[in-house]
């Protein structure tokens, strides 16, 4: 771990947390509402996955970037390698722990990660269990439902099977967050399928906000989302659906020499000149090749990694 500039009421971490993809394949349960995966046969896939998230572990060391490996607490889950879903650390010390909508990733949750976090030397002071919520049928799945401004402790989130209003406002709550709310969907339309997460419509790095309001059907809420980029001193960056589709949506910026941004090779060939431009007026982009990863977990490169916002315990 590389022990790099504090984190503390920034918007982009110095370091982040990956869980390995041991049991990685396709996950039925999930797909009912993440229209993004695919049911790829294929004997190499498992082989496929480990190979590319150790290409992944070796593009951040390449940049920098500070990181924690963890073996998943069910080694059979399929979506392990997408830890940021279940579980978010931040500069106060606080570990949330999220309430996940399917009961295959349930298993996913260690309810000891604050002790694991803890005994690698982080600074942890308080650990939120949201995960009694699924009892009620509300559920959140950490920053792939959330996108965070944490300098400007604003919270924006795709309302969708995943992603629900009661939740939202308890998570606001208890960390002092205002929530920007908005539907999205996959083709922009009030009949079309939700987005199953915001990270895959849009993000936030330090001074950007990337975003896809093509597929947000409802003009108020696009106005919201506008004003609140602009109160937030945050460029706008407009990607298109179909830029959307390919995961353009979901990089994210680290904290590092560079400035990197994260994304995959998929996103970033889909990406027009202008938007790339943009993009590294505020870093360099980084683009990892992750196929499987993203075909099969429906999932890209931002969903494989969890901000480490955790302070270092001062020895």
């Amino acid at each position: 771990m590389n022990n790099v500039s504090d984190d503390r009421y920034r918007r982009i971490a110095s370091r982040v947390i990956l869980v390995r993809p041991t049991g990685f394949g396709f996950d039925p349960e999930t797909a009912a509402s993440n229209t993004f995966q695919r049911d790829v046969q294929d004997r190499g896939t498992a082989q496929a996955a480990a190979e590319e998230f150790d290409g992944l572990l070796y593009a951040l060391d390449r940049m920098q970037v500070g990181t924690l490996v963890l073996d998943p607490t069910d080694p059979t889950a399929p979506n392990a390698v997408f830890p940021n879903n279940w579980f978010s650390t931040h500069a106060d010390g606080t570990v949330v722990l999220y309430p996940m909508l399917t009961p295959g990733r349930r298993r996913e949750v260690d309810h000891e990660l604050h002790r694991i976090l803890s005994a690698e030397g982080y600074d942890v002071t308080r650990k939120l269990d949201l995960t009694e919520l699924t009892a009620r049928e509300r559920f959140l799945e950490g920053t792939g439902s959330l996108v965070l401004d944490r300098k400007e402790s604003i919270a924006f989130a795709a309302l969708s099977p995943r992603t629900s209003h009661h939740a939202i406002n308890r998570w606001c709550a208890l960390m002092d967050h205002g929530p920007v709310l908005f539907t999205a969907t996959m083709d922009g339309t009030l009949t079309g399928d939700p987005v199953y997460h915001t990270n895959v419509v849009m993000a936030v790095g330090d001074g950007f906000a990337l975003a896809c309001l093509d597929a947000v059907p409802y003009p108020a809420d696009r106005q919201d989302l506008l004003l609140a980029f602009e109160r937030a001193g945050l460029e706008f960056i407009p990607i298109s659906l179909g830029e959307m589709h390919a995961f353009a949506g979901n990089v994210l910026q680290l904290d590092a020499p560079a400035r990197p941004t994260f994304l995959s090779t998929t996103a970033f060939e889909a990406l027009t000149p202008s938007a790339r431009q943009r993009l590294e007026h505020f870093g360099q982009l980084v683009p990892v090749p992750i196929p499987t990863i993203e075909t099969i977990g429906g999932g890209s490169v931002r969903c494989m990694l969890a901000e480490n916002f955790l302070p270092l315990r001062q020895s």
